[in-house]
């Protein structure tokens, strides 16, 4: 297994923008793009080029290593389209393993998930592999009728009885009278959320009504926790315009720890939240639940490890950072987020970096989404060179969020990477934290890693990287199925 970090000069390679760069490892470049691909559109390459790619890395990796990966990024990551593209792919090269069957049930995390690589392979790859149908049908063990219900995809091209009637999954205690209600289509539906607003819409006679009911809705969600943590945050706005009376009890959850915890809700979806509430103009509430929002990301973030000695965060805010990427979200945006976790977790020194690198001082007091959006500032091109002419101490670490796509100053860093070391008698770790997955590296240096993902759990495996160099590609192959 190649190790998850570069140690030949032997590598080089142009990346997208032109510039000179190194190759990643393909089985790096496989979790690069699995931790962040959104399956869309980005500056430099389309949704389409990512998922071919993605397939000829299937095709030359371990396959019970891109089976732990896609598992990997599924259930720690919360990752989704990618990881159902993997498995579709996967199954190309695993006939025969024993395994199979194991890995297609643990890549399902909910019961669309069957859904989605149902509708992906059909489309792409045509007739189910035995392996996936006994993988899915072993899946559906995990599920009570309440999942099944609510994700059973109704209007959609793929149904959850359709899968039923593909892979035939053996009925257990939990899910015997829900399988058998859903061959014969009765299957009772569960009132979730959507569902209870959307009766209130449809029974109403005229807007003042509508109101009402949306508002005994809304009550009655928050009153009983009916309302996942990710509706929560992507109602919170509606909640207040609706149904101010349970704002209070709404927050209870919202900053609830162990809730949080358990969410897998990526840290940028707060940020979501928070440019949403604050286009809103009731002042004691809208700053109410901002300062329960801000609380909330601190708590989801409140396990980053604390690092030894000195730390240099560098943000890249370079033209091709701005491009929206996750709905709204840049990777600039991103990068800011997770440069304010990493401030407020270690007191960091911090840089930003386009034409040119610069220190930029941080409050550490200040909230964490206070600080990523003080950090929201643009300019030009992509010059790592600047970073290491301009960090004038030693670092025992150097964590660098980019899109990794540098083409400013001539050659790759090398040179003035080493000369910072020599000046200083520094040698650090370098993170090179890429935030779009196109393939390249701009450091060959032993120490230097090539990190990926949206989650504050990447932040644990850059610890474990320094008393262990394999320690990412340790941390899949546990992954067991």
């Amino acid at each position: 297994m190649s190790r998850f970090n570069t140690t030949s000069e032997g590598t080089k390679t142009v990346n997208l923008a032109g510039g000179e760069a190194y190759k990643q490892t393909p089985e790096l470049e496989l979790i690069s793009i699995l931790l962040t691909s959104f399956a869309n559109d980005s500056f430099y390459r389309s949704a389409n080029d990512t998922f071919d790619r993605l397939k000829e890395l299937v095709r030359i990796c371990d396959k019970k290593f891109v089976a732990q990966a896609a598992v990997y990024a599924r259930t720690q990551f919360g990752m989704r389209s990618i990881t159902h593209c993997v498995a579709s792919e996967l199954a190309k090269h695993i006939a025969g393993e024993k395994w199979a069957k194991d890995f297609y049930s643990a890549v399902v995390y909910r019961p669309d998930d069957m859904l989605e690589i149902l509708s992906y392979h059909t489309s792409k790859n045509g007739k189910l592999p035995n392996s996936m149908k006994k993988g899915l049908a072993k899946a559906f063990d995990k599920f009570d009728a309440y999942s099944l219900a609510k994700y059973r995809g109704e209007g959609k091209g793929f149904k959850l009885i359709d899968v039923v009637n593909l892979v035939h999954p053996t009925p257990t205690e939990k899910n015997a009278d829900a399988i058998k209600a859903l061959v014969k289509g009765e299957l009772k539906s569960f009132d979730t959320w959507e569902t209870e607003l959307s009766k209130a819409g449809q029974t109403a006679t005229n807007e003042e009504e509508k109101a009402e009911f949306k508002k005994e809705v809304w009550i009655k969600l928050i009153r009983e926790k009916k309302l996942g943590y990710f509706a929560l945050l992507r109602n919170l706005r509606n909640i207040i315009e609706q149904a101010p009376e349970v704002i209070n009890e709404a927050i209870e959850t919202l900053t609830n720890e162990a809730i949080i915890k358990k969410s897998l809700v990526l840290p940028f979806r707060f940020l979501t939240a928070f440019e949403e509430i604050q286009k809103l103009t009731d002042g004691k509430i809208v700053r109410t639940v901002l300062m329960a929002l801000n609380k909330a990301v601190d708590i989801a973030v409140s396990n980053v490890p604390k690092f030894d000695g000195e730390t240099l965060v560098v943000l890249d805010v370079s033209g091709s950072m701005q491009e929206a990427y996750l709905g709204t979200k840049s990777p600039h945006i991103i990068g800011a987020l997770f440069s304010a976790v990493l401030a407020k977790s270690n007191n960091s020194d911090f840089m930003v970096f386009s034409d040119n690198a610069q220190y930029h001082n941080i409050n550490p007091m200040d909230s964490t989404i206070t600080i990523s959006n003080s950090l929201r500032f643009a300019s030009g091109g992509t010059n790592f060179h600047s970073i290491f002419q301009t960090a004038n101490k030693k670092y025992d670490r150097i964590i660098i969020l980019s899109d990794m796509q540098g083409w400013v100053g001539g050659t790759t860093p090398t040179r003035e990477f080493s000369e910072y070391k020599k000046s200083t008698g520094a040698n650090p770790f370098v993170y090179s934290f890429d935030l779009k997955n196109y393939g390249s590296m701009q450091f060959p240096e032993t120490n230097v890693f090539a990190l990926a993902g949206f989650s504050e759990k990447v932040f644990d495996t850059m610890k474990l990287m320094e008393q262990d160099k394999k320690a990412l590609v340790n941390e899949i192959k546990k992954v067991v199925f």
